[in-house]
């Protein structure tokens, strides 16, 4: 047998081994119904598969008990006590977020963003001291996502009312993106306020949240009208 040869078949073992590990990891008939279950839950988030899962409640198996309890009241606590914010619609503790409630913000300037992720990628960037209107996704045919399913209601209040003087779309560099701010734009181009968006300094095709601050902040300080053409 030459160098060659051994060498792929050396490259095939090892193949196959790693396969076969990750099979029995993802395929492994756990003897126990508890952990089984727990598996899945674990693997139901995005980004976890099956052998991590396994991993994570093995590794929860091996803490103290009174760990693992406080490790599950943190998501019980979080799905009975999180809301909404009534103005702006971010996650927060409160009826009203503690941004809305901020004297220091300009209220006269509305950055729509998303969710959560966005909002906390641009106060990152200590660029910007409006306030926020958080839509809950975007618009996305394909997901089964449409405009009723989004908080654009609120947003047409607030411009209607003459409550705000400028709103920066602050979307993804999408095509979904793209649909939503020009759907925005045809809800609220008629009333008298300044319509803006993000300097392309966030990469077309790009989400928001992963834009890096510096990056991010001077695409806000440099915003520039939106416009349809």
């Amino acid at each position: 047998m030459n160098q060659s040869q051994s060498h792929v078949e050396r490259c095939g073992f090892l193949f196959f081994c790693k396969f076969a590990i990750q099979k029995i990891a993802v395929d492994l008939h756990i003897p126990s119904k508890y952990i089984q279950n727990a598996v899945e839950q674990m693997a139901s988030l995005p980004g976890v598969g099956k052998k991590t899962a396994l991993r994570l409640v093995l590794d929860l198996l091996k803490r103290d008990p009174k760990s693992v309890e406080k490790f599950s009241a943190a998501f019980t606590d979080l799905i009975q006590n999180i809301k909404k914010c009534k103005s702006c619609g971010v996650i927060a503790d409160n009826d009203v977020c503690n941004i809305c409630l901020n004297p220091k913000r300009d209220q006269s300037i509305v950055c729509v963003v998303e969710d959560l992720r966005d909002v906390l990628a641009i106060e990152a960037t200590e660029s910007f001291s409006g306030i926020y209107h958080v839509l809950g996704g975007i618009i996305s045919p394909m997901d089964g996502i449409g405009p009723g399913d989004l908080n654009f209601q609120s947003l047409v209040q607030k411009a209607e009312s003459g409550e705000i003087n400028e709103v920066i779309l602050a979307l993804s560099a999408t095509m979904e993106g793209d649909t939503t701010n020009f759907y925005i734009y045809k809800k609220i181009g008629q009333f008298n306020l300044e319509i803006s968006t993000l300097s392309r300094g966030v990469a077309v095709g790009s989400e928001l949240h992963y834009a890096d601050e510096i990056t991010l902040g001077r695409s806000i300080m440099n915003r520039m009208p939106y416009s349809v053409k």
